[in-house]
């Protein structure tokens, strides 16, 4: 985790989360740790569940409780398990939440549903997934977002290096891991050409396979219809099964659909520190924002903070970059200091 480290270095002495009260929706892994004792290190106090039913380490878990920090996760939550660890989290006596963060938007949906009151005197949300975003852009349409939130899940840094390049590793060494096939000459369907459908594609024709791709949003259509009694399912072992259609058809389902990286395999701490280093910043940014910055609105991350993020990982490649001489600078109508790329471009 080089530029989360590098960013705890740089801010530990200035505590610019000083007074922040947290709460944590996220996977719980071994980063996921390096995260919330760089929150700590910053000065706030944080609270953390699980987004996920199955991508929590319980080693992990249990290693944060024990230094003291409130954690209510474990690996394979039930339904009823999963949102009584949220509510936890969230309603505790003598502390109050004033900031999210979030991965799929459950911990936002379930402060507003249930604690209202509460919502409202939060300073601001920090999302980080497709799904979690999706739903705060819902919630600002209808006028029910009271305070304001920024979607670090389209931030450059995080779209890039998550999204895509790290999707096309870690998504391919789960399926591996857990179905055991060679994949030249497999016909593969992937469902929707994001980052991550591109990532996929990537990797699957890399070896060898043969690569369809559809892109009407057929997921939900999937989630809505598979278990209908008409579908068999068959356990082959942990987070494996076979859908078995009644002509005999079947198809291998991983993880119950969700996200098998994190479920059955596992993404690479640099990757990780790039989006839990923009979490941070979106954090402190909110949190220390004079009263008007931001709206009761959904923001991307500021140009100049994604620039920051890949300048703190830069190091760890011993690379250095150029610096614009002041005749360079004015000629291109830029600050030498950044940001260097407008807000629309994508890289």
């Amino acid at each position: 985790m080089p530029g989360l480290m590098a960013l705890r270095r740089r801010a530990e002495a200035d505590k610019p989360l000083q007074g922040a009260k947290i709460i944590g929706c996220t996977h719980i892994t071994a980063q996921t740790a390096v995260l919330v004792e760089t929150l700590a290190a910053l000065g706030a106090s944080v609270r953390w569940s699980a987004c996920n039913i199955y991508s929590t380490q319980n080693e992990v878990a249990a290693a944060l409780a024990e230094c003291g920090f409130p954690i209510y996760a474990w690996k394979g939550e039930n339904e009823d398990d999963f949102w009584w660890c949220i509510d936890k989290c969230i309603n505790a006596e003598g502390w109050q939440p004033n900031m999210i963060l979030d991965d799929g938007g459950d911990a936002t949906h379930w402060l507003l549903k249930k604690y209202p009151a509460m919502f409202n005197m939060v300073k601001g949300i920090v999302e980080e997934s497709v799904t979690g975003v999706h739903r705060l852009y819902q919630l600002s349409k209808s006028g029910k977002l009271t305070v304001p939130a920024m979607n670090v899940n389209d931030s450059v840094t995080k779209t890039k290096f998550d999204n895509l390049y790290s999707c096309r590793e870690s998504i391919l060494d789960a399926l591996k891991r857990t179905t055991d096939v060679m994949f030249g000459g497999k016909q593969v369907l992937i469902c929707g050409y994001g980052e991550v459908g591109k990532g996929c594609s990537q990797a699957l024709k890399g070896l060898g396979a043969i690569v369809s791709v559809t892109e009407i949003d057929p997921i939900c259509a999937l989630q809505a219809c598979l278990r209908t009694p008409e579908l068999t399912w068959e356990k082959v072992r942990s987070q494996v099964e076979h859908i078995i259609w009644p002509d005999g058809k079947r198809i291998i389902m991983l993880a119950e659909g969700r996200l098998v990286n994190l479920s059955c395999s596992s993404v690479p701490s640099f990757v990780v520190s790039i989006t839990a280093t923009t979490q941070a910043l979106a954090l402190i940014e909110l949190f220390n924002a004079p009263t008007g910055r931001y709206k009761q609105d959904v923001y991307l991350l500021p140009k100049k903070m994604d620039e920051y993020v890949a300048s703190l990982h830069l190091p760890n490649f011993d690379a250095h970059l150029t610096e614009l001489t002041d005749d360079q600078a004015k000629y291109l109508g830029l600050n030498k200091a950044g940001p260097f790329k407008p807000n629309y471009y994508r890289y």
